[in-house]
């Protein structure tokens, strides 16, 4: 009986062109990480269940693979697929506190893995990109404002759109509900809020209804997180509430630093403004939190991440506060091929592929294509023994900028370099020597 070849439901494979664009995309991610000086880390796959589960949600406890070690979930010892890469990097960071220069600003484009039910952009398997940075005791609030500057670098340079980062305060919306009598129920109203936008409202209601919410309290949740304006106005607004409650107030100063800091960095204000209807569903996070949005098209969020003021207080005494953003890289670029956003690649002026045109110029071939690998280019030869015009389709297909056919000349009876290329819509052809096709690899 033949074994099924399928990817399995919730994973995802990419033909070669659209896995040019995915690497393409992940390379700008992670340029633009490493520009702001957040270096790489890798993580193990697998974590022992009781890390994973230290410091998550309820909905991200369901969501664990567990791997099958004959070991229950509550044992010690269990092992599970990691969820995210925020909880694997806190006990990173805790195993080698000693060896870490802080604040540590670290950066990890890795798989990660929940077992929720697929659906239409939403995997089993998936890419995230990560960046963090940990203070030892103490982080300034100004690094929140870094990772808005390091999102908006990133989608402009990915070049789909236009974008917003929402950006608001855990710590505004915790003041808040303590003002209006709902300190006890603050997480579970804000796990309500973040998902407001998934759902009709009438399911909102029944949402605040069943958490014993009364209908003035949901009228006073509902008028504060619709407020909008610019992002003076907002800041402006919220101080005139005069709410007396230093968490609120303390939210709204950090909420200022932040915006003004972004002003001084020269993101345009145009692409950033305050949402007081972003809460993150994470129970970590603290402070400020993000989600970026792309105006025109409503796939939902691609980047969100927050502050986090000690992640690690279940693996060490030690104060670790944070603050971090992820890129959902497998949803977004779902998102953008099935909106029919995202543009094939631009040929790589550095790509070569090489045609011998009989088998005694495949010496010089390889020859060829070394020096040009040698000098930086993308280079491809053509070992089977077809005709020419096989060999052809097969460099058509490929894709490269440059199709070389190593042949002879009849009437100098020498082997010469027969070359073709894009320029605009139309291919040039030329005839060039060995030196020139090399001088071509080192110059583009």
């Amino acid at each position: 009986m033949s074994i099924i070849s399928k990817v399995l439901t919730g994973f995802q494979e990419l033909l070669p062109a659209d896995q040019m664009m995915f690497d393409q995309m992940k390379h700008i991610i992670q340029d633009v990480y490493h520009q702001y000086g957040y270096v790489s880390i890798e993580t193990p796959v697998i974590e022992r269940s009781d890390v994973l589960l230290a410091k998550g949600s309820e909905e991200a406890d369901k969501q664990i693979y567990f791997v099958q070690n004959g070991l229950t979930a509550k044992e010690p010892n269990a092992l599970a697929l990691r969820f995210d890469l925020t909880i694997p990097f806190a006990r990173y960071v805790v195993d080698h506190m000693n060896d870490l220069s802080f604040p540590f600003k670290r950066s990890q484009l890795d798989r990660v893995y929940r077992g929720e039910r697929p659906q239409k952009g939403r995997f089993r398997e998936f890419y995230q990109c990560d960046v963090d940075v940990i203070g030892k005791g103490s982080l300034s609030v100004q690094y929140d404002a870094e990772m808005p500057c390091i999102i908006y670098q990133i989608f402009k340079k990915l070049d789909i759109g236009k974008f917003t980062i929402r950006i608001n305060n855990r710590k505004v919306l915790n003041g808040f509900f303590e003002s209006i009598g709902l300190s006890a129920f603050s997480a579970e109203v804000l796990r309500i809020i973040d998902k407001a936008e998934k759902i009709s409202h009438e399911k909102l209601l029944e949402a605040f209804a069943e958490l014993g919410v009364d209908d003035a309290q949901v009228a006073s949740i509902l008028n504060f997180v619709g407020i909008r304006g610019t992002v003076s106005d907002i800041i402006g607004g919220l101080y005139d509430l005069n709410i007396d409650n230093e968490q609120f107030n303390a939210g709204i100063d950090e909420l200022k630093i932040v915006c003004d800091l972004l002003a001084l960095s020269g993101v345009d204000a145009a692409y950033y403004t305050i949402d007081l209807a972003i809460a993150r569903g994470l129970d970590y996070y603290t402070g400020t939190v993000y989600e970026t949005t792309l105006d025109d098209y409503p796939i939902g969020s691609v980047c969100g991440g927050g502050r986090y003021e000690n992640l690690a207080e279940n693996f060490t005494k030690e104060k670790l506060p944070g603050v971090g953003i992820s890129i959902g890289l497998s949803r977004l670029f779902w998102q953008l091929k099935d909106q029919g956003l995202l543009k094939p690649m631009t040929h790589n002026v550095k790509s070569f592929v090489i045609l011998p045109d009989k088998p005694e110029h495949m010496a010089l071939s390889l020859h060829a294509a070394t020096k040009i690998r040698d000098a930086g280019g993308v280079c491809d030869v053509i070992m089977e023994d077809w005709n020419m015009k096989k060999k052809l389709q097969y460099a058509t297909r490929k894709d490269a900028f440059y199709t070389v056919v190593v042949r002879d000349d009849y009437d100098t009876n020498d082997v010469v370099i027969s070359l073709q290329y894009k320029q605009g819509d139309d291919f040039v052809k030329d005839i060039v020597t060995m030196d020139a096709l090399i001088n071509m690899a080192h110059t583009h």
